[in-house]
C-alpha cells in the first residue's frame, strides 16, 4: 500500500453476513478492497464477491445524468435534476388529485441504507397518504418475519454469528451457506475442524457444497419441509427428549401442537420427504441429545407457498426443546441482503411501519402519526409485491417509482412482470447502474450513488449495525438515495400541503437516523443509544441498544421472557400442506433456483467484473443423469424448459447432486444476459397467504431436446459494457442467445448463441461491425453453401476479437490463445479451421476458474492432485483456498474423486 493511498472503513453491500470493508482509494477513486479485521461480523475475512468489490461498478455502466421520456415510445433524453424532479412532482401530484393515493406505489429494496428506508417510508405513509409501499424484501424474507412475529410476538431473531461457532449441533435449512454466506460458512468450517464432535445436518434437496461438510444430509422432496418438521417433533415427544419445564413455564399453544404432529409419523413423513425412517430418526436423536442446538434457514424455506409454516414449524422445535436463548442455541433466519433486517426495522414493507409496529394496528399508526405530525396515516392495506405488479398491469397503479432493485429479472412471472411496466403510464427508475431489465422501461431515470459512494447505516442478520461510509464522490451527478427521495417529497409537498412546514428537511444521513431511533423507544428493537457517532466509537452494535447502554445485545430471550401479551412464546400447529405446483405428465420435472458462488442477484454489479464470471461462464440447467439419459442428452445440448408461464432455450448437464425429477438453475441470469426474459420467466408468482412471499423455489416444468443447427460464438476485447449495449439487441430473433464476459486482466465480451436457419448477411455484417471485425488486421473464412463464417481479429500478435458462425468447434481453442495473449504465425494457419484443436495440440483448452481469489483453475488443481498434492499442499503450492476459502469444498471433492479412482 502507497503512503499516498487513503483507507476508509465501511460495510460490503453484498449478503446479508454484514463484512466490515477497508476500502483503499485515492479520494477520486477505488483501487482496492480489504476485510475489516476488527468488524465483529467477518474479522478480516471477505468472499470471492466481497473481496473483487473495487473491481465492479464499472463507469460505463453507471446512470450518470436524470434521463426523462416525454412520451410514450420516445427515447429518454438527458435534463436537469430541477426539471426531473418538478417532472416527477407534478405527475405524482395530478395522479392523486385524479385517482387517489392508492393510484401511485413505491418498490424499493433491501440494498438501501437504513436512512434510505426511512425517507421512502414517510414519503409513502406521511405525504402521499398510501400503503403502496413494498421492497424485493418480500420475495426474500418477509415469511421468516411472520414466523418470529406469531412464535415470538415480535420480529426478533434471537441469536448472533458466535452461537455458529459454539452450538454442538447445527441444522441448515434450505440455505447453501456455502455460496449465499460464504464468510458464515467459513467460520462454521474452521468450528467443525476444531471440534469435529459438532454434528452438522444439512436440509436440502440438492447436494451442496454446504451439504459436503454435513453429518447428516436429508435430501428431501422440494416443498415438505413442513411435514419433516413435525415428523421430528413426533419422535422428540416419543423419545422424551424435550424439556418439559421451559415448555409449561414460556411457552402456550403445546396441547394443540402436540396433537397435530400425531399424525406425523416417520413412516408417513419418510414418506413425503422421500427420505429412509433411519434418517428421520438420526436427525431427531442429535437434536434432543444436543446440549445446545441452532438451526439457520434461508430461501428454501422462505420462498415457498408455505414459507410462514415452514418457519414456525422449525421454530417450534426449539420451543419444545427449550434450545433458544443461550450460547449456541435458537433458530437464526440468515438474510439475503445487506439491509433486509434495515428495512423491517423502518418498517418498509406494505404491511408494516416503523419500529417493528404493523400497519394494521390503529395504535400503532396514531403512534408514527404523532410523531411525524400528521393526521393520520392511511388505513388501507397496501399492495405486497406480487400484487403490486399485478395492479401495475391492470392499471389500477397509474405511476410507480422502482428505487435499488431490479423487478424486471427478479420477481416471478416475468411475462406479466414486463407487461406491466410497459403498460404504466408513469415508471420512475431511481438506480445506480442503468444497465438492468428495469431501466428500460423507466420515464424518468435518476442515478443513484453506489457502494464507497454514499453514508448511512446498515443492520445484518445478527442484527448488528454499522455504518456504511463514502470514499469517493458518486460519479456524475449522481445522489444518494435519501437525497433524491427527500428532494422529491419536497417538490411534492408544494403540491398537497402548500405552505406547511416540510417534513424532509433534512440535511444528511445521521440527521434521519436520528429522528428515526426515536420510534424505536422502548420497543423490541430499541435503537435510542445508537447514532453515527457512536458507531464510528464504539464499533458496530447489536439492537437493542436503549439509551445509556454501552454495548449491544448479543443474545434475546436469555429470561425466557418473549413480546407477546402473556410474555409466553407461541407454539403454532398447522398441517402440511402440498406445494401449490406439482409435478404432472405435462410438466413432470420439479425446478429449483439459487445462487451461484461468484455472482450476485441480478447481476447489476457482479456482471461488470469479468473476473467474476470465471467459475461459471453462462447459466446452465443442471438435471439428473437418469433425467438427462432419458431424454438422450449429452452435456451443453441445448433444451427447452418451460413452465406454465413461459420458455428459455438453455444448454443442460448431468448433475449428480439432484434427485430423479428435479431441475436446478442458478436465478441471476435475466434478460439482459439471456435472451427470453431470464430465469424468472419460468418461475410462479404463488405466494405465502400470511407472508406474500412468492414460491420462486419450486416450479414445475418440462425439458425437451432442441435442435439449432445454426451455432454462433464471439469474443470481443475491451469497452465491454458498450459493447453489451450495442449487441444484445440484435440477438433477440436467435432462439438461444446468452452473453457475458471473460478474462482478468483484460476483460471481454462473449457470445453465445443458436438459431435454426442461418442469420441474414446483413445482420451478420453489422455484428462484425461492432466486434470490430469489419476491416483491419482480419483474418477471414466464408462458406456461403454451408452457411458458415469466420473472422479473428489479431493486432500485436494479440487476439483481440473472433467470430465463429455456422461452426464453432475450435471455439474453446481459441478462447485459449486469446487468454494465453499469444497467436504466433505457426498458428494462424489453423485459426480459422474446423478443428477443436490443432494437430498435436497446442497447450490446454481453458476450464473454469476455481480459486477466483488466486486465479487458479480447475485443471492446475488436478494436476497438482495427480502429483499427489493434500489439500495443504495445494494451498502451499498454488494458493488455491488461502484467501477467501470458498472453493475449499469443490477442491475436497476434487480429492475425494482421485482417492476413489485411486
Amino acid at each position: 500500500m502507497s503512503q499516498t493511498t487513503l483507507v476508509t472503513p465501511s460495510t460490503c453491500c453484498y449478503c446479508g453476513v454484514g463484512c466490515g470493508v477497508l476500502i483503499e482509494h485515492d479520494g477520486e477513486h477505488i483501487h482496492g478492497v480489504t476485510g475489516d479485521p476488527s468488524h465483529p461480523a467477518n474479522l478480516g475475512r471477505l468472499c470471492s464477491k466481497g473481496s473483487t468489490l473495487h473491481l465492479t461498478g464499472d463507469l460505463t455502466a453507471r446512470g450518470l445524468y436524470p434521463e426523462l421520456r416525454l412520451g410514450k415510445g420516445l427515447a429518454r433524453a438527458r435534463t436537469h435534476w430541477d426539471t426531473a424532479l418538478d417532472h416527477a412532482a407534478q405527475v405524482f401530484a395530478d395522479t392523486l388529485a385524479e385517482h387517489g393515493p392508492d393510484s401511485v406505489a413505491f418498490y424499493i429494496s433491501g440494498q438501501l441504507l437504513t436512512e434510505d428506508y426511512y425517507a421512502f417510508n414517510k414519503l409513502a405513509r406521511a405525504l402521499v397518504g398510501t400503503n403502496n409501499l413494498d421492497s424485493n424484501s418480500r420475495l426474500c424474507m418477509s415469511s421468516a418475519v411472520v414466523g418470529y412475529k406469531r412464535s415470538f410476538g415480535s420480529d426478533t431473531p434471537p441469536c448472533s454469528y458466535e452461537d455458529i461457532e459454539q452450538s454442538d449441533c447445527l441444522l441448515i435449512a434450505g440455505s447453501n451457506m456455502a455460496y449465499a454466506h460464504p464468510v458464515l460458512f467459513r467460520r462454521l468450517e474452521e468450528a467443525k475442524a476444531r471440534r469435529p464432535e459438532m454434528k452438522v445436518i444439512v436440509i436440502d434437496p440438492r447436494r451442496t457444497d454446504t451439504a459436503e461438510l454435513a453429518d447428516l444430509h436429508l435430501q428431501l422432496q422440494p416443498g415438505s419441509d413442513v411435514a419433516l418438521f413435525h415428523g421430528l417433533l413426533h419422535i422428540l415427544l416419543w423419545e422424551g427428549w424435550i424439556d418439559r419445564a421451559f415448555i409449561d413455564a414460556h411457552t402456550s399453544g403445546f396441547d394443540e401442537l402436540k396433537r397435530t404432529v400425531r399424525d406425523y409419523t416417520p413412516a408417513m413423513v419418510a414418506d413425503i420427504c422421500g427420505l429412509r425412517v433411519e434418517q428421520l430418526q438420526e436427525c431427531a436423536r442429535l437434536i434432543g441429545n444436543a446440549p445446545s442446538f441452532l438451526s439457520l434457514w434461508c430461501m428454501g424455506l422462505n420462498q415457498s407457498s408455505n414459507g410462514s409454516g415452514n418457519n414456525t414449524a422449525l421454530i417450534n422445535l426449539h420451543l419444545a426443546t427449550g434450545q433458544i436463548g443461550r450460547t449456541g442455541a435458537g433458530p437464526f433466519s440468515l438474510t439475503g441482503q445487506p439491509n433486509a433486517m434495515g428495512g423491517r426495522e423502518t418498517g418498509s414493507l406494505s404491511n408494516l411501519l416503523p419500529g417493528h409496529r404493523d400497519a394494521a394496528n390503529p395504535e400503532h399508526r396514531d403512534e408514527v402519526a404523532r410523531y411525524w405530525q400528521v393526521g393520520q396515516l392511511p388505513d388501507s392495506p397496501g399492495l405486497t409485491a406480487i400484487e403490486l405488479f399485478e395492479a401495475v398491469r391492470d392499471g389500477r397503479i397509474k405511476a410507480l417509482w422502482i428505487a435499488c432493485t431490479n423487478p424486471a429479472q427478479s420477481v416471478p412471472n416475468q411475462t406479466l412482470v414486463h407487461q406491466a411496466l410497459a403498460a404504466c403510464p408513469f415508471v420512475v427508475v431511481q438506480e445506480a447502474f442503468f444497465t438492468t431489465e428495469t431501466c428500460r422501461y423507466a420515464d424518468l431515470l435518476l442515478p443513484a450513488a453506489s457502494w464507497g459512494e454514499k453514508e448511512g447505516m446498515v443492520t445484518n442478520s445478527e442484527r448488528r449495525i454499522s455504518h456504511v461510509r463514502p470514499a469517493v464522490p458518486a460519479p456524475g451527478e449522481a445522489r444518494p438515495d435519501w437525497a433524491i427521495t427527500a428532494d422529491f417529497a419536497r417538490r411534492l409537498e408544494r403540491h398537497l400541503r402548500p405552505g406547511q412546514p416540510s417534513l424532509f428537511d433534512f440535511t444528511g444521513p445521521a440527521q434521519i437516523f436520528d429522528e428515526f431511533k426515536w420510534l424505536t423507544e422502548g420497543r423490541d428493537l430499541d435503537l435510542t443509544g445508537l447514532s453515527h457517532a457512536v458507531i464510528d466509537e464504539i464499533g458496530p452494535q447489536q439492537w437493542p441498544f436503549p439509551t445509556g447502554a454501552h454495548q449491544g445485545t448479543p443474545r434475546l430471550y436469555a429470561d425466557g421472557e418473549f413480546p407477546t401479551a402473556d410474555g409466553r412464546a407461541r407454539f403454532v400447529a398447522e398441517q402440511y400442506r402440498a406445494p401449490q405446483e406439482k409435478r404432472e405428465p405435462r410438466y413432470p420435472l420439479t425446478l429449483n433456483t439459487g445462487r451461484l458462488r461468484d455472482q450476485w442477484h441480478g447481476m447489476s454489479r457482479t456482471g461488470t467484473a469479468a473476473r467474476l464470471f470465471g467459475h461459471v461462464e453462462e447459466p446452465i440447467l443442471s438435471l439428473h443423469p437418469d433425467d438427462m439419459q432419458r431424454r438422450q442428452l449429452k452435456d451443453n445440448a441445448l433444451v427447452r424448459i418451460s413452465s406454465r408461464r413461459g420458455s428459455l432455450v438453455l444448454p443442460a448437464k448431468a448433475d449428480p447432486s439432484l434427485r430423479p425429477g428435479e431441475a436446478y438453475v442458478p436465478m441471476h441470469w435475466g434478460d439482459r444476459f439471456l435472451k427470453g426474459l431470464g430465469i424468472n420467466v419460468l418461475t410462479q408468482p404463488a405466494y405465502d397467504p400470511l407472508s406474500k412471499q412468492p414460491e420462486l423455489k419450486l416450479s414445475a416444468v418440462a425439458v425437451e431436446a432442441v435442435t439449432l443447427p445454426w451455432q454462433f460464438y464471439a469474443l470481443v476485447e475491451g469497452d465491454v459494457q458498450r459493447r453489451f449495449e450495442a449487441l444484445r439487441p440484435l440477438f433477440e430473433d436467435f432462439d438461444y442467445a446468452s452473453l457475458g464476459l471473460a478474462g482478468r486482466d483484460r476483460p471481454a465480451l462473449v457470445i453465445r448463441a443458436a438459431r435454426a436457419e442461418a442469420l441474414g448477411g446483413e445482420a451478420l455484417a453489422e455484428i462484425d461491425r461492432l466486434l470490430g471485425l469489419d476491416s483491419g488486421p482480419v483474418l477471414a473464412y466464408d462458406d456461403p453453401r454451408r452457411s458458415v463464417g469466420k473472422r479473428v481479429r489479431i493486432e500485436d500478435g494479440r487476439i483481440q476479437s473472433l467470430r465463429l458462425a455456422g461452426e464453432t468447434l475450435a471455439r474453446e481453442w481459441l478462447k485459449s490463445l486469446w487468454l494465453d495473449g499469444e497467436a504466433d504465425a505457426s498458428l494462424r494457419r489453423w485459426l480459422l479451421a474446423p478443428l477443436s484443436a490443432p494437430p498435436g495440440g497446442s497447450g490446454q483448452l481453458p476450464s473454469k476458474t476455481l480459486c477466483n481469489c488466486m486465479n487458479v483453475s480447475e485443471i492446475a488443481v488436478c494436476e497438482g492432485i495427480s502429483q499427489g498434492l493434500d489439500l495443504q499442499g495445494l494451498k502451499d503450492s498454488l494458493g488455491c483456498g488461502t484467501s477467501c476459502g470458498s472453493c475449499v469444498p469443490e477442491i475436497k471433492r476434487l480429492l475425494a474423486q482421485q482417492a476413489s479412482v485411486a
